[in-house]
């Protein structure tokens, strides 16, 4: 069946799938220069950001594009100008990480925040969400810090809303991750991830009857197929397994569907008997 797993906000290309390597110095050369300069500039400073610094134009433009590699190196030069600058840094951190680099990653998100815990520098916030998104499944409360202290300063920030969700609902809090679910769909009503999110969590907490009627107008001839999988999970935690398993059979063998809907089934009938989570 496979590990439950909700869709965070961005949740079509957040990180970039890592590319090839970068022509200078290849991943693993970006990571230890990266490291190095993250040694320099620790310790106490005020915001130094540089927002018309070329460098982190290209940075930005290549994270966007999904070169994890290239927007590393433009980091690294603007940061050998600029050393401690909180949207460098910020950039570095969302590189690494899509390069495979966590703990690297964390290690710059989080001097980009001390460097500015106030969000003054433009795209501050960013910070706050790749470290909460770094942080989300091995410490979803320390992630739910960074997401509530977006809110704080962005409260129709959907995308934190959501993410915050994710963090309740993998702490067993469900009804406190649909109310934050809601706040995502009312600032920004398309937000499929919200949607799917919000269905699973109903499913999770017993509701699998308004999951599935959640999620079946998203799960049509042009839905992917994660999302009918999503549709057949509801199905089967709602009591029909019989009709989760049929949804199921058009991506994996007819025994594969049919154990996925059991244990789906099960997962239901477990959200059933017990209370809801707060």
């Amino acid at each position: 069946m496979g590990r439950w797993r909700f869709r965070r906000g961005s949740a079509w290309g957040w990180p970039p799938s890592p590319q090839p390597s970068p022509p200078q110095g290849g991943r693993g050369g970006v990571a230890v220069v990266l490291v190095g300069l993250l040694a320099g500039c620790a310790g106490p400073g005020g915001v130094t950001s540089r927002a018309a610094d070329p460098a982190l134009a290209v940075a930005r433009a290549a994270l966007a594009a999904g070169n994890p590699g290239i927007a590393a190196h433009a980091a690294q030069d603007a940061l050998s100008r600029a050393p401690g600058d909180p949207a460098a840094l910020t950039i570095a951190g969302e590189a690494l990480a899509a390069l495979g680099h966590p703990a690297q990653a964390a290690a710059w998100l989080r001097q980009a925040v001390a460097r500015d815990p106030k969000g003054r520098y433009p795209g501050a916030l960013g910070a706050r969400m790749a470290l909460g998104r770094l942080e989300l499944h091995a410490e979803p409360a320390a992630a739910a810090a960074q997401f509530r202290a977006v809110l704080a300063a962005d409260p129709a920030n959907a995308d934190a809303a959501n993410d915050l969700g994710i963090s309740r609902d993998l702490r067993g809090r469900h009804r406190a991750a649909q109310a934050a679910y809601r706040v995502a769909l009312a600032a920004r009503p398309e937000l499929r991830a919200a949607q799917v999110n919000l269905a699973l969590s109903l499913a999770l907490s017993g509701e699998g009857a308004r999951a599935v009627a959640l999620l079946r107008p998203l799960a049509g001839p042009s839905a992917t197929p994660r999302v009918r999988q999503d549709l057949a999970a509801a199905t089967a935690m709602a009591g029909h397994p019989g009709a989760a398993a049929a949804l199921l059979a058009a991506a994996m063998p007819p025994d594969q569907a049919r154990d996925a809907a059991a244990a789906y089934a099960a997962l239901g009938a477990r959200a059933v008997s017990r209370p809801p989570g707060g």
